[in-house]
């Protein structure tokens, strides 16, 4: 636990992982599944070509991408997987095509064995891969009319075919969401690449580019071996983990406290308020109405999924679609959590210094101006891109990119990652007296800086594809953003944060704090940038990925199993001394972060990590659950009481033991657990049964997640979400009536 040798470990961790994390990129760069120059059938006709499949990509981002339905089961889950939906769909169309032809009745009307010669002719055929040397991909005729058969199946979905009415109501998809046909003949050429690729094998293999996945056992889409080898050393990776860390924690030198240890009065007491500092209350108040706005958003796209294009009668989806509310919901909870971390870290650096930099609170308020900019600018060119007003050139810069988690528009993203790097610089220049003055503090004020510098950097990734890049390949680098930057150098950041409050509260020693911390970083990045990969298993990527992110993935629960040891600490912190009561809940939302990082993160993260069961998995309402309960859970409740801690030290009149704060925190937790365990835990394990038995088309399908049992385990969410939702008002309600003292 010396301080060197952890610094070195740190940084030999990070160099190893990135490399490795780097080569992985180069290998999916250059086997990711390629684009075809054309299309070609057995008498030459060209079908479609590689421009067609790339405008196609673009016109599914505008209209919202993986807002609606899912590519390689990343995305949205009211509507289907259109990879698997196509695979399936185009299937069953040549599976009829032969019985009739052969037997002259459906497919569905023969004996098992008929069945079996047609479905082992059918896999032959798809699973052969038709690419030549010069990039063209061959198709037989009775393909091509799949192909066309199709294509015509959506083109009257995305219009306004009537006949398929109740099955766009199913989907939450309004009529003409893409009201030029022909821009929808472009869609589905992408829609067919997808599903190519996920059953045709790579050169001189026998597995897919995807993997086999979806599951789809008419085109002997089934898991490979490696799937299943992987998933049993990752389970042995987790014990050996758990094993190693519980050996660790029992001989760990303790930093125990008892009240005689304690100050007798708030460290934070007198605290001197900066310019700079006050100015970052206004930042509050923001993350305060984008909290409220982000439930309401997902109230709606919850509703849609029991009530299609409506809000109890009224055709909401004319004027606000679904595609619309899941991406305000999902983006501005990123946006919500990131400027409550973001003005933590304005707000403690002069504090931890004393120093106020010249033209702070300029920087300050011109930051928070930008960031209500790019909030407004970039959810309004989202509406106006699903809605049709830009065009696909345009959208791609200012409109909806369609990529969950990295919606905006590429003007936003690099207005936004200009604004983190004007965070860091404002952080850095406050924070920089107290590291050349703080010889006892200084080698957690650097890493506060590193994880500064991280979080502006690896937004960074966002910038790394095109509007024409492979998808597998923008697969990478959006992961680069969702777990590297939200999951990983964020939770770093949060994590040093609440070492300094600890620390300056006088309740740990800095050189305890700066040992843990670094420790608790190492274990943390060991397993968490490799642990990326676990997202690309099935995105057109190389086996090496599987196995890489398997094993790591298993080390990023490792950490969460000791957690209550923390938790218990902080408990016992919070009823210590009748000044740290003040602080009680604040303190009681880092433990509520604890139990959602052991059950959120860890347990509902480890059931579907590993190969075999994401394998089925993938693109089910297991994945939200995980979602929701990590995301708001973990980092939405540790935005919350970083929140509650600023404005406690800022010298708020508030009576800090308030039922009304209280209740809210309780609520916020019961809600949430509510939404978890009523609906969305059951509803993802009944779609797992069906993927496992039928294949993911029909877990995902209409005819099954209509029926009225998924019916009413959707609406088991009303219960949960009312009592979140009138939880997280009533904070909102407790902050608006603080006063300055």
């Amino acid at each position: 636990m010396k301080v060197k040798n952890l610094w070195i470990g740190l940084f030999t961790v990070i160099f190893l992982s990135f490399v490795v994390l780097l080569y992985y990129g180069k290998e999916i760069y250059f086997n990711a599944p390629p684009v075809p120059n054309k299309i070609i059938t057995s008498n030459d006709k060209v079908l479609f070509t590689k421009s067609d499949i790339q405008y196609g990509q673009n016109i599914w981002q505008a209209m919202g991408g993986q807002e609606v339905g899912s590519i390689w089961g990343h995305g949205a889950y009211v509507a289907p997987d259109w990879s698997a939906d196509w695979l399936h769909r185009e299937a069953i169309f040549i599976l009829d095509l032969w019985a009739q032809r052969e037997f002259h009745t459906t497919y569905i009307s023969l004996n098992e064995e008929q069945k079996a010669i047609l479905q082992t002719r059918l896999a032959l055929e798809l699973r052969k891969n038709s690419l030549d040397n010069n990039g063209d991909m061959h198709v037989s005729a009775d393909r091509a009319l799949a192909i066309e058969s199709v294509e015509s199946h959506y083109v009257s979905l995305f219009s306004d075919d009537p006949a398929l009415h109740e099955l766009r109501e199913a989907y939450a998809l309004p009529k003409n969401i893409i009201s030029d046909k022909e821009k929808i003949k472009k869609l589905t050429k992408f829609f067919f690449w997808s599903s190519w690729a996920a059953s045709t094998n790579r050169p001189g293999d026998n597995i897919s580019y995807t993997n086999n996945w979806p599951h789809e056992k008419l085109v002997n889409n089934v898991p490979t071996s490696s799937l299943i080898i992987w998933t049993g050393v990752s389970v042995i990776v987790l014990l050996m983990g758990i094993g190693l860390l519980a050996y660790y924690y029992a001989h760990e030198e303790k930093n125990e406290f008892t009240e005689e240890t304690l100050p007798a009065v708030d460290p934070f007491l007198n605290l001197t308020q900066t310019p700079s500092m006050k100015a970052t209350l206004k930042y509050f108040w923001i993350v305060t109405a984008l909290m409220v706005f982000q439930i309401i958003m997902g109230i709606v796209t919850a509703h849609f999924g029991v009530e299609g294009t409506g809000f109890y009668g009224f055709p909401l989806a004319d004027y606000l679609p679904y595609a619309v509310t899941r991406t305000w919901h999902i983006q501005v909870g990123i946006f919500w959590i990131a400027t409550s971390w973001l003005a933590t870290g304005l707000y403690i650096a002069p504090a931890i210094s004393g120093y106020e930099p010249k033209f702070q609170r300029l920087g300050v308020n011109f930051l928070f101006i930008s960031l209500l900019i790019i909030v407004v600018g970039s959810s309004t060119g989202e509406y106006l891109g699903v809605m049709e007003k830009m065009g696909v050139d345009v959208n791609f810069w200012f409109g909806h990119q369609g990529l969950e988690y990295v919606d905006l528009g590429r003007f936003w993203q690099i207005y936004l990652f200009i604004g983190l790097w004007l965070w860091f610089a404002l952080v850095l220049r406050a924070i920089l007296p107290a590291i050349k003055k703080d010889a006892d503090g200084k080698n957690l004020l650097i890493l506060f800086l590193i994880s500064c510098g991280a979080i502006a950097l690896f937004y960074g990734a966002g910038l790394m594809w095109g509007k024409h890049t492979n998808l597998a390949i923008i697969e990478y680098w959006r992961w680069w953003v969702v777990h590297l930057w939200v999951e990983g150098f964020f939770e770093v950041f949060a994590t040093v944060v609440i070492a300094f409050l600890f620390v300056r509260m006088k309740i740990l020693r800095a050189s305890m704090a700066t040992a843990t911390v670094l420790f608790s970083t190492i274990v943390f990045l060991f397993g968490g940038i490799l642990g990326t990969f676990h997202h690309l298993y099935f995105s057109g990527t190389p086996i090496g990925v599987l196995a890489i992110g398997s094993a790591f993935s298993a080390l990023e629960v490792v950490p969460l199993v000791l957690i209550g040891f923390e938790a218990y600490q902080n408990v016992r912190l919070s009823r210590s001394t009748n000044w740290l009561k003040d602080y009680k809940w604040p303190i009681y939302c880092f433990i509520s972060v604890a139990f959602w990082n052991f059950l959120g993160a860890g347990i509902f993260g480890f059931v579907i990590n590993p190969p075999i069961a994401l394998y089925y998995m993938q693109g089910l309402n297991t994945t939200p659950l995980h979602g929701h309960t990590a995301l708001f859970g973990v980092y939405g409740m540790l935005g919350i009481g970083l929140m509650l801690f600023c404005l406690k030290t800022m010298g708020f009149k508030a009576n800090w033991e308030s039922k009304l704060l209280g209740s809210s925190l309780w609520m916020i937790n019961i809600g949430l657990f509510l939404m978890a365990f009523l609906s969305l835990l059951p509803v993802g394990m009944l779609q797992t049964i069906a993927s496992v038995e039928h294949g993911l088309w029909y877990a995902r399908s209409a005819e099954f997640m209509q029926t009225d049992l998924m019916n009413t385990l959707r609406w088991l969410r009303v219960p949960g979400d009312t009592i979140f939702g009138i939880g997280a008002c009533t904070l909102a309600y407790f902050i608006t009536t603080l006063r300055r003292s």
